[in-house]
């Protein structure tokens, strides 16, 4: 790796080229309250350390030329390179100085070590690591464990090893050269996977708490919208609730976590919730998440009351108007974000792609109109039976019997045939523009990659159509999507008009992806900024946000192109393309690793045009797939956000 010259410095430039003022002292006078040269004790550690989610940091300097080692308070200085210029080297802050000292992270170090200790106390877990841009060896790593040992006295850390965490998937290859007993290494994924307990949308509220029974069927689940409910096995999916709790982790942008951060409610992962909160199932309780932890009690008198005023008050999402007396079949480069109105959202965003950032890959394609699903509707009397069912009183109160009367209706809309002539002008669209190639057939509809809604994962998509007859069926399928209970359940939640609902269809190019997964331009973890959340699996990613697995996850921090690990996959088999006709499975890589650096930073300088088209001031949520090496976009969005 290069050595880093501008990294790392943005966050400190705020102390300029003056000294910090510490209780009227400069940092160099007031040096003894800031650091020291060994952690002596507990009063020690929590002085200098700071607090990160369900952890505390402390940070070193090891000068590697006189073996001194020194510890410094992380709340004064933010950054390695504050200390070292103002109190080891007291050199103003130039652009020299600055690229001098940051040489310091490359393979050979001029002068300093710079590393962290991490202490999870939920785990009674320490760790030794550094920043995941820096290419420390073997025998660094050694010295600072070394020097560490002899300063960071085991009256601090009792009975309990220093580990090294690995940050990068350089210091992963590196530290299995280590072979020392006296250094373990533990991985950021072990560490996700073995913590109690994880906040993945902070908030409080008041509901009846319902603890799932372990290995109850994903069709089988029932809630009302005031439920607290204790997930005890991952699920694709989830109807609207008051907060979750999840016994079994998985990433932050699974689809049921999306729904809890759209929503606005308490979500976490907790190992012993089930047997914890076993006594208050079925009561009424008051749930909280903070990024330190969870609490869950009974329901106080005025509580009770609070929650009867809330479930009164009725939200509303307005959709935006849809046209549907347009029959154009329009290819995606002809097509611009106003076009949602005739498309749907997620056709018309890729049609801005294409025209406002041709430098980005997006697979050919084009648009099926909302008005052929409302020909089919009216030519075989289907709107008769959307009508009596959104009309009948039992809609909103009984779920099973709206589930069934959906389920119903699907199959009508799935069963009829298409018109003859819309269907000869969609097939010569494929065949002329497409080649007849193998296409993804995608729903896009007016009711998601809203502005506060995005409606994630609500409709469906067919993967890698080939026959007339399965496009045929394919597009059938995802108009009858607009009615699947996850998607009518969040319309009621949402207070929509399911009648001012119109699925479009977009026909494109497949591409039989080696990986895919889902970037969001913002950090779900830990909100540093400048950094990107990736998340990503082998094969097509059609389970990327099903959350029933834990996929590789990263941290990309787009103004340095570090890579930091948050876990690797778990999966052990991945969905390929079928000769024939749609998808098959076939087990992974053994051994590889999807993100890589250098494909961490081609995705962060993919998403860049599409910040500066979309929202410069927003987060967005972008769908990839890798092909060999060439990254595709196939979807942007605004990334949810908390309902009002």
């Amino acid at each position: 790796m290069k050595p880093i010259t501008r990294a790392l410095c943005a966050a400190g430039f705020f102390l300029s080229l003056f000294s910090i003022q510490l209780h009227g002292q400069t940092a160099s006078e007031a040096s003894a309250s800031v650091w020291q040269h060994s952690i002596n004790n507990m009063e020690d550690w929590q002085r200098l350390a700071a607090p990160e989610r369900d952890a505390a940091f402390s940070k070193f300097v090891l000068d590697v030329k006189t073996g001194q080692i020194y510890f410094f308070d992380a709340h004064v200085f933010k950054l390695h390179i504050d200390f070292g210029l103002q109190v080891l080297l007291k050199q103003a802050r130039t652009h020299d100085s600055v690229v001098a000292f940051n040489r310091n992270y490359a393979a050979v170090k001029p002068q300093f070590i710079l590393g962290y200790i991490t202490h999870y106390p939920k785990l009674d877990l320490w760790t030794m690591s550094f920043w995941e841009g820096d290419a420390i060896g073997v025998a660094d790593v050694k010295k600072a464990h070394r020097a560490l040992q002899r300063m960071f006295l085991a009256n601090v850390r009792g009975a309990q090893p220093l580990y090294f965490r690995p940050d990068s998937l350089r210091q992963e290859r590196m530290a299995k050269r280590i072979n020392d007993p006296h250094i373990p290494v533990i991985q950021n994924d072990k560490i996700y996977q073995k913590h109690p307990f994880v906040a993945f949308n902070v908030g409080q509220t008041i509901g009846t708490l319902r603890i799932v029974p372990v290995n109850l069927a994903f069709d089988a689940l029932a809630f009302k919208t005031d439920d607290v409910v204790v997930l005890q096995q991952a699920y694709p999916d989830i109807s609207p609730v008051a907060g979750i709790i999840t016994t079994q982790f998985s990433t932050p942008l699974a689809h049921v976590n999306l729904r809890a951060t759209a929503w606005g409610i308490p979500n976490a992962g907790y190992k012993n919730a089930a047997s914890e909160f076993a006594p208050l199932n079925n009561q009424l309780v008051a749930y909280a998440v903070t990024e330190q932890g969870l609490s869950l009690r009974a329901a106080t008198q005025e509580e009770r009351g609070q929650h009867e005023q809330r479930q009164s008050e009725q939200r509303t999402v307005t959709l935006p108007a849809a046209q549907i007396d347009n029959p154009t079949l329009a290819p995606l480069h002809s097509l611009r974000a106003v076009d949602a109105r005739i498309y749907g959202s997620k056709t018309a965003n890729l049609g801005e792609i294409m025209h406002g950032a041709p430098q980005v890959h997006v697979p050919d394609g084009f648009g099926v109109p909302f008005y052929y699903y409302q020909q089919h509707i009216a030519a075989h009397g289907i709107q008769a039976a959307i009508d009596a069912t959104l009309n009948d009183a039992r809609f909103g109160r009984d779920v099973a019997w709206r589930k069934a009367q959906f389920a119903q209706l699907q199959s009508q809309i799935q069963a009829a045939p298409i018109d003859v002539a819309s269907f000869k002008k969609i097939t010569a669209q494929w065949r002329g523009q497409l080649h007849g190639a193998g296409v993804f057939v995608r729903s896009s509809t007016n009711a998601e990659d809203l502005k506060g809604f995005n409606g994630a994962g609500l409709y469906d998509s067919v993967p890698n159509v080939k026959t007339d007859e399965a496009l045929a069926a394919a597009i059938k399928k995802v108009w009858a999507s607009v009615w699947n209970e996850r998607a009518v359940n969040e319309r009621v939640f949402m207070g929509m008009n399911h009648r001012e609902v119109y699925p479009g269809v977009l026909i494109q190019t497949a591409v039989n992806a080696s990986a895919a997964g889902v970037l969001l331009t913002t950090d779900i973890w830990g909100h540093n900024p400048h950094t990107y959340t990736v998340n990503a699996k082998f094969g097509l990613g059609m389970r990327v946000v099903e959350g029933q697995k834990i996929p590789e996850q990263v941290l990309y921090d787009a103004s340095n192109h570090g890579t930091r690990i948050i876990s690797r996959s778990n999966e052990t088999t991945m969905l390929v393309f079928d000769p024939k006709n749609g998808v098959r499975e076939v087990p992974t890589p053994a051994g590889d690793t999807i993100l890589t650096e250098s494909r961490a930073r081609a995705l962060g300088d993919a998403v860049q045009p599409l910040i500066r088209l979309f929202s410069s001031d927003a987060a967005l949520d972008v769908e990839w797939v890798l092909e060999g090496e060439k990254i595709w976009i196939v979807q942007a969005r605004p990334y949810v956000v908390k309902q009002k």
